[in-house]
């Protein structure tokens, strides 16, 4: 018989509904409808809207990687977006002969691979040292990627035309194709990680993180969880550098260069470490705010506002994109994610205050 009294009310009475992706009924239908108004967001928005909303979840995935990595196994990564464009460079490669649907998951795979090599230091560092150690493969990267003989000009690849069921993706129905497509990737890859969450692979990584050497008296293996971290993490990262590389049409080493690894950071720190809520709030509150900045940063310049030489319009970005950083860290250092579980319990527990 089923039991009644263990499905009413807010709290948990056995481990299948602790270990459950979803507490209630209605945080199920609620993400349904969220889901569902994704889908139709398309409809609502223009070619340059398109162009953010691509832009957001391509950004989301690279983040939940990153959150794997830093958030769930606490480990440094300085170099995410070099994991980005290991993954792309491999489509970009690949897209000549295979389809963009095999390229992806490839780049994916090869990024994996780079990164359980570059958490190998981990077997023996962390914190301060490991971030270093990250730190190195960026740079590393950077400079295979403008040496290499197989990448020209400067590590710059431009992307062929894809072909999807018999259709030639044009160029009006480009950002719409590749928002369905980097939507539906997100959507499978967050929800992979979710459940991999509920397994002991997925404990063994918040266990490695709260304290390894107790993890390791209780039987896990810190040195291979770790790897594991980094592997998984970096899978992510090649999966939306295959992503943005289509998506850009190109390829170039500038978009996956250190600046970019920091704003990877950045995102997973606003949104949220150790949260996967958190790994999409995070790209959609810092691209919005660099895109309303930029509308700002302009408009200064329409009115010729400038000191002593200096171009203040320029100068609005990072100064805003490093002073949101430091307010987060000060004010709220678990990010967006917990704003989002103020609200979650108010309206759980409304209309009472407890």
């Amino acid at each position: 018989m089923r039991n009644v009294w263990a499905e009413t009310g807010n709290y948990k009475t056995d481990y299948r509904q602790d270990s459950s992706i979803f507490a209630t009924r209605l945080e199920q239908l609620s993400l349904i409808g969220f889901l569902l108004a994704l889908f139709l967001l398309p409809l609502f928005l223009s070619r340059t809207q398109m162009f953010v909303a691509d832009l957001i979840v391509i950004y989301a995935l690279a983040v939940l990687g990153l959150n794997i990595i830093t958030g769930y196994a606490g480990l440094i990564n300085i170099g995410q977006a070099a994991f980005m464009g290991v993954g792309a460079y491999t489509a970009a490669l690949l897209a000549p002969g295979l389809p963009f649907w095999l390229t992806i998951p490839i780049g994916g795979l090869v990024a994996a691979l780079a990164g359980a090599v570059v958490g190998i230091p981990s077997l023996r560092i962390k914190h301060l040292y490991l971030a270093i150690a990250t730190l190195a493969f960026q740079v590393i990267f950077e400079w295979i990627v403008g040496h290499s003989p197989l990448l020209k000009q400067g590590g710059a690849i431009p992307m062929p035309r894809v072909v999807f069921l018999g259709y030639r993706v044009g160029y009006k129905n480009h950002y719409y194709f590749w928002y369905f497509v980097a939507l539906v990737v997100l959507i499978l890859l967050a929800f992979a990680f979710r459940n991999l969450l509920r397994t002991r692979f997925g404990r063994a990584l918040v266990a490695v993180r709260d304290n390894d050497r107790a993890a390791d008296a209780m039987g896990m293996h810190p040195g291979l969880t770790k790897i594991f971290a980094f592997a998984l993490g970096a899978f992510y990262a090649g999966v939306a550098g295959g992503l943005y590389a289509y998506f850009s049409r190109a390829v170039v080493i500038e978009d996956y260069m250190l600046p970019v690894s920091i704003k990877f950071l950045a995102m997973a720190i606003v949104g949220g470490l150790g949260s996967l809520p958190g790994s999409f709030f995070g790209p959609a509150f810092l691209v919005l705010l660099d895109l309303n900045m930029e509308d700002f940063a302009n408009w200064m310049k329409r009115l010729g506002l400038s000191y002593a030489g200096v171009d203040i319009a320029s100068a609005m970005r990072p100064l805003t994109f490093g002073l949101v950083i430091v307010l987060f860290l000060v004010f709220e250092p678990r990010g967006l994610a917990n704003w989002w579980r103020l609200v979650r319990n108010y309206f759980k527990n409304w209309p009472f205050r407890y």
